[in-house]
């Protein structure tokens, strides 16, 4: 059995990613309205009752906005760290004992037959982490809303078949923008988000040019365009001696629908 992997939508107006194994079918954060993730999930061909557990990266309405309501509907486990626990209580509301599953970050734990490693991260919550899920060979990394990407990131994230990396804004287009100004620089803070250069730099360093997918996560609506995102990351990489063509697949995700099936 291969892995499949789709980004149902990726942005601050809602996050959603989605995992299926074998025997697994997971969500990565449930940032919508129930009716709204229904029809995600709908137009990819998946039904809710089927699946088996939503991790969070961190309590940020964009993230857990449909948690509860998903949990309570589907009778689903929620996996996240203490911390987020304690961020998004109020939040997803009333949540049964056996559905509250806490982890500790950066150590290793199972969804059936996917193993999952938490890695921190660098955003302004409580205890944000990233995802890194295992099944037999297949290694998918999930980074976003991070200001930085550091070198424990890097090693623990390399040699992953799938990347969604976050490429959040144009760092010109943020810094000419109407957004105010303790805005930008929230965003543009080492517990914000990457800019496409970071994103770029980060790419640079990790991809091997051995048929990866490389999804461009979390554009920005107003301080960014799919356009430059996918130039400014292809640019760098071709410097890199890596061909976007050939090399790797380098794709992005949206905020308004879902991303094809990606098969691993």
């Amino acid at each position: 059995m291969e892995v499949k992997f789709c980004s149902l939508s990726s942005g601050s107006s809602g996050n959603c990613q989605y995992i299926e194994t074998e025997k697994s079918k997971i969500l990565i954060d449930a940032g919508f309205s129930g009716k709204r993730l229904e029809q995600l999930l709908s137009s990819i061909g998946v039904n809710p009752k089927d699946i088996d557990g939503i991790v969070v990266t961190h309590e940020h309405i964009d993230h857990v906005k449909g948690v509860g309501v998903f949990s309570r509907r589907y009778d689903l486990p929620i996996y996240a760290n203490e911390s987020t626990w304690i961020g998004m209580n109020k939040t997803i509301g009333k949540i049964q004992d056996k559905n509250i599953k806490i982890f500790k970050s950066e150590n290793y734990f199972n969804i059936r037959d996917i193993q999952v490693y938490p890695i921190n991260i660098f955003h302004d919550a409580l205890e944000p982490v990233g995802y890194i899920f295992f099944y037999n060979k297949v290694k998918i990394s999930i980074i976003t809303d991070t200001g930085k990407v550091n070198d424990n990131i890097k090693s623990n994230i390399k040699n992953s078949n799938l990347y969604l990396l976050e490429a959040n804004h144009d760092i010109d287009m943020l810094k000419k923008g109407n957004y105010p100004w303790p805005l930008k620089q929230r965003i543009l803070s080492a517990n914000g988000h990457l800019s496409n250069d970071d994103a770029a730099m980060t790419l640079g360093e990790i991809i091997q040019g051995n048929e990866e997918i490389v999804l461009l996560g979390h554009l920005s609506r107003d301080n960014n365009t799919p356009e430059i995102a996918y130039k400014t990351v292809s640019n760098l990489l071709s410097n890199h001696g890596i061909d976007v063509n050939k090399d790797i697949k380098l794709d992005l995700t949206y905020r308004d629908k879902a991303t094809i099936i990606y098969n691993l």
